[in-house]
């Protein structure tokens, strides 16, 4: 089972890890562009905080978000302000998540999320980690994939290749780093294709972070993965 007390860990140092990196920048700096298109950086640390407060809704059984075009305004509202601003907002938001991830409660109920997307709520605290590690790297201010914690790296991959296990759009798939193998895609006896790949490489592919170029494709393309 997931220990979401560990994970809750591992959220408080990437919070930690993000706020230190954001901390160097000025105000300028957070509207530039962010890797994410048509978002600045501001709207990065806008979203990991009001992702937060979305997390700790699914916590006490609310939902995640009130619209689609409510998240939107939000993240939109909240992007252009002055960084001291944000940064208190990402920290003060991450304590409430923190609070409500300790609380104590059933960790083996199903939670829902955005989209009818369903999740046992043990496994919040690492969709979080997901949250603030990926959103890091987002913000192109030196944090990159290579950097990522390594049990990060390799439980994110296992996630997203179980995200697209079973697609009827993604042939049989092997993805490998050298060590590893996970597989997704279309479940058949044997794959269809084999990428292999660094680990930053292989989930840089999965997560959209990187079109696949470095990755070492066989028996066929590179398959086209679903949006996220």
């Amino acid at each position: 089972m997931t220990d979401h007390a560990h994970d809750l860990a591992r959220v408080r140092e990437a919070t930690d890890r993000l706020l230190s990196a954001a901390a160097a920048l000025d105000n300028a700096a957070l509207t530039e562009p962010s890797r994410l298109p048509g978002w600045t950086r501001g709207h990065v640390l806008a979203h990991v905080a009001r992702n937060a407060d979305a997390l700790v809704n699914v916590l006490g059984g609310r939902p995640m978000y009130v619209s689609a075009e409510a998240r939107d305004g939000d993240i939109e509202r909240d992007a252009p302000r002055p960084q001291d601003v944000q940064l208190t907002d990402v920290r003060d938001s991450a304590a409430r998540f923190d609070a409500a991830g300790s609380a104590p409660g059933d960790w083996t109920r199903v939670v829902e999320l955005r989209n009818g997307v369903t999740d046992v709520a043990a496994r919040l605290p690492f969709r979080r980690w997901a949250e603030v590690e990926l959103h890091h790297v987002d913000l192109g201010i030196g944090y990159e994939l290579e950097d990522l914690p390594a049990e990060f790296t390799e439980r994110e991959t296992e996630f997203l290749a179980q995200r697209f296990l079973g697609h009827p759009d993604v042939p049989a798939t092997l993805l490998t780093d050298g060590t590893r193998a996970w597989s997704t895609g279309q479940e058949a006896p044997d794959p269809e294709v084999t990428v292999t790949g660094t680990p930053a490489d292989l989930l840089g592919w999965l997560a959209g972070r990187r079109a696949g170029t470095a990755l070492e494709v066989k028996g066929g393309e590179l398959p086209a993965l679903p949006p996220l």
